[in-house]
Formats: C-alpha cells, structure tokens, sequence
C-alpha cells in the first residue's frame, strides 16, 4: 500500500512539473559566431519583466539588463564592446524559469 501512494505521489508530482506552461522560449542569437553584434530572440508567452545574463565560461557575469518584453517574438541587440573572444553564456530569466544558450565571439 505505501508503495502504491509512493508512485502516485511521483507520477503526480512529475505530471504537474512538466505540464506547467512555459512563460519564455526559443531562445536563439543570431548571427552566431559573430564579430561585432549579434541579436537576442526570445518569444513570451506574456507581457512581463525579464533579466538577460551573460556569462564568461568560468560562471562569472559580465552583462545583466532588465527587460520589459510584450507577448509574441522579442528581440535585443548585444555589442561585443570589450569583451575578449570566446564562448559565452547567455540567458534569459522570469519569474518562474531560466533558459540559456551559448554563443562565440570571434
């Protein structure tokens, strides 16, 4: 009996986790590898407020911004400004979920 009341406790707790809707999604910078620039695309799911991070491959942030975005596809331009070449982590954060990609700078 106990058991059973284990899994259905975690078959529900897995089906309530995966059935919660995204808020942000399709997280892409284009272009990538770039030089100079490069854009930031995102959809919202909703009118809110997000951070965008970048990150150096060592954890460390080196860029952070508070966005306001709108329901349906936005849209941010990144400078290189005096970052070095190399990898980099950038991500997208709501209230209730992070995602994040990674793109180079030649």
């Amino acid at each position: 009996m106990a058991k059973k009341i284990l899994l259905l406790t975690f078959l529900f707790s897995i089906t309530f986790g995966f059935s919660q809707e995204k808020s942000i999604d399709k997280l892409v910078a284009s272009p990538n590898p770039f030089t100079n620039s490069t854009t930031i695309y995102f959809n919202a799911k909703n009118d809110q407020t997000v951070f965008l991070t970048v990150r150096n491959v060592l954890g460390k942030t080196i860029y952070s911004k508070e966005l306001k975005v709108v329901k349906g596809r936005n849209s941010f331009p990144f400078q290189r400004n005096d970052l070095k070449s190399g990898m980099y982590i950038y991500a997208i954060q709501s209230n209730n979920e992070i995602i994040s990609k990674r793109f180079v700078i030649r």
